[in-house]
C-alpha cells in the first residue's frame, strides 16, 4: 500500500462510502494510481526558491491534509491544484486532472502538475495593485490620488463629465462611480465587460463611460478600471506592461515561466490576463504576508501593502460572499470552531483563490475551472474552515 493510500485510509470507511454514494470512487481510484510513487501531497524540490518542508515541521496536520483529495472528489469540486505554504516554506501542493476553459481555448479536461500555468482570471488585479505600488514607490506616479485624467491627455474630447474628480484610488477601490455593469450574462450587450476584448480602443470606451454616482460612494465591480492602471503603468514607465511585471515583479520572485495575456483587440488584458504555475502565485501571497518582502529583499513598500488590504468598502455580490474591498484586494474571514480567523485574498472566475492568513502565517492558492458556478470558491474555504485552520498546533506561536 501507498503511503498516498495509507493516510487516505485513515480517514476511514465513512469517507469511502461518502465517495461510493457521490459516484466518484472510480476518480479517486484513478487519482490514487497516479499518487502510486508519491508521498501525498508532497511538494517538488524545483529550485525555484520554495524551501520545502513537511507539514508537521510548521505545525500542520499533515495526515488531516491528505484528506483534501477524498473531499475534493467526492463533492465534484473540480479543484485542479491545492498548495499551502507556513512559515515561508512550501509544505503541500497536489494537483488534479478536471475540466477547464484556458484563455483563448475551448473547455475541456486537462491534467495539471507543479509545471502548468493556470489562469488566474482576477487575480490578476491584485497583481496590478502590487504593480501601481511599485510605481509610487519609485516616484512614478505621485500617489493614488492623482487624477486619472492627467495620464490620458489624447482622451480629453471623449471623457463624459465628472471624469476630472475620479483618482487612481477610485479605480483600486472599485469607487470611481462610473456607470459599469459586470454581472450579466456574457452576451448580454449590456454587460460592460465583453467591451474590453471587442473595442478597438478599450480605453476609450471606459473613458466614455458616464458617471453614475460620485466618486467614494458607492462600490461597483469594474474591470475597466483595472485595464485602465495597466495602462497607466505602461504610460509612465515608457515599457509593456509585460515587461514591467517582469523586471520589478516576477523576476525578483524567482517567477520565469508566465504569461500576461491579450485580448483579440492586441490591447493586455490587465484585469484577467495573467497566467501563473500555483506554486507561483503563492509568492505573490508570501509577498504580502512579509509586507513586501521576498527572500529578505524589498519589492513594494510596506506601507502600500498596509494600504492594500485595510478595507475600504463591503462588497456584496461577487464570489459567493460577504466580504471586503481594500485596493484590488479582499478580506474576509473564517469561523473554525471557535476560532475566528481573518485573511485577505486575491480571487478569480472559477474559483482561483489566494488566501493570506496572517494570524496564521499562512498562505493557501487553489485553481479551479467552476465557471459559471455558484460553488466556485466554496472548496478553497473548506479547506480552510475545515483542514488547516482547526489543527493549527502553534497558533499562539504563529507570528
Amino acid at each position: 500500500m501507498t503511503e498516498a493510500s495509507k493516510k487516505l485510509r485513515r480517514l476511514g470507511l465513512a469517507a469511502v462510502f461518502v465517495l461510493a454514494a457521490s459516484g466518484a470512487a472510480a476518480q479517486l481510484q484513478e487519482f490514487s494510481t497516479g499518487q502510486r510513487n508519491l508521498a501525498c501531497g508532497s511538494p517538488a524540490a524545483t529550485g525555484d526558491g520554495w524551501p520545502i518542508a513537511t507539514p508537521e515541521s510548521v505545525g500542520l496536520d499533515g495526515p488531516r491534509l491528505c484528506g483534501i483529495a477524498v473531499r475534493l472528489v467526492a463533492t465534484n469540486a473540480n479543484v485542479h491544484a491545492v498548495v499551502i505554504v507556513r512559515h515561508g516554506k512550501l509544505v503541500f501542493e497536489q494537483y488534479f486532472p478536471g475540466y477547464d476553459e484556458p484563455w483563448g481555448l475551448g473547455g475541456g479536461q486537462h491534467d495539471f502538475d507543479s509545471a502548468t500555468k493556470h489562469d488566474m482570471r482576477s487575480v490578476s488585479k491584485s497583481v496590478i495593485s502590487l504593480l501601481v505600488g511599485i510605481a509610487i514607490d519609485r516616484e512614478l506616479i505621485k500617489s493614488v490620488d492623482e487624477p486619472v485624467v492627467k495620464f490620458f491627455p489624447d482622451y480629453s474630447a471623449v471623457k463624459s463629465p465628472g471624469w476630472d474628480k475620479i483618482t487612481l484610488r477610485h479605480l483600486l477601490t472599485m469607487s470611481s462611480g462610473i456607470k459599469w455593469d459586470e454581472n450579466r450574462a456574457w452576451k448580454d450587450p449590456e454587460n460592460d465587460e465583453p467591451h474590453l476584448g471587442s473595442e478597438a480602443d478599450p480605453y476609450r470606451y471606459v473613458l466614455s463611460k458616464p458617471i453614475a454616482a460620485p466618486p467614494d460612494t458607492v462600490w461597483t465591480y469594474n474591470g475597466g478600471g483595472t485595464d485602465l492602471l495597466g495602462n497607466i503603468i505602461e504610460r509612465v514607465t515608457g515599457q509593456s506592461l509585460e515587461a514591467f511585471a517582469r523586471e520589478a515583479l516576477f523576476a525578483p520572485l524567482g517567477i520565469s515561466d508566465w504569461e500576461w495575456m491579450k485580448y483579440r483587440n492586441e490591447h493586455v488584458a490587465s484585469a484577467v490576463g495573467l497566467r501563473l504555475r500555483p506554486r507561483d502565485a503563492a509568492k505573490i501571497g508570501q509577498l504580502v504576508l512579509n509586507k513586501g518582502e521576498w527572500a529578505g529583499r524589498r519589492i513594494v513598500s510596506s506601507k502600500w501593502i498596509e494600504q492594500s488590504v485595510t478595507p475600504r468598502f463591503q462588497a456584496v455580490g461577487y464570489f459567493g460572499g460577504l466580504f471586503y474591498y481594500g485596493q484590488h484586494w479582499w478580506m474576509g474571514r473564517t469561523l473554525s470552531g471557535e476560532n475566528d480567523v481573518k485573511w485577505i485574498a486575491a480571487m478569480g472566475l472559477g474559483g482561483q483563490r489566494l488566501f493570506i492568513v496572517p494570524e496564521l502565517d499562512l498562505v493557501v492558492m487553489t485553481t479551479s475551472g467552476l465557471y459559471g458556478s455558484g460553488r466556485q470558491g466554496h472548496a478553497a474555504l473548506d479547506i480552510l474552515a475545515n483542514f488547516i485552520i482547526p489543527h493549527v498546533r502553534d497558533r499562539n506561536e504563529a507570528r
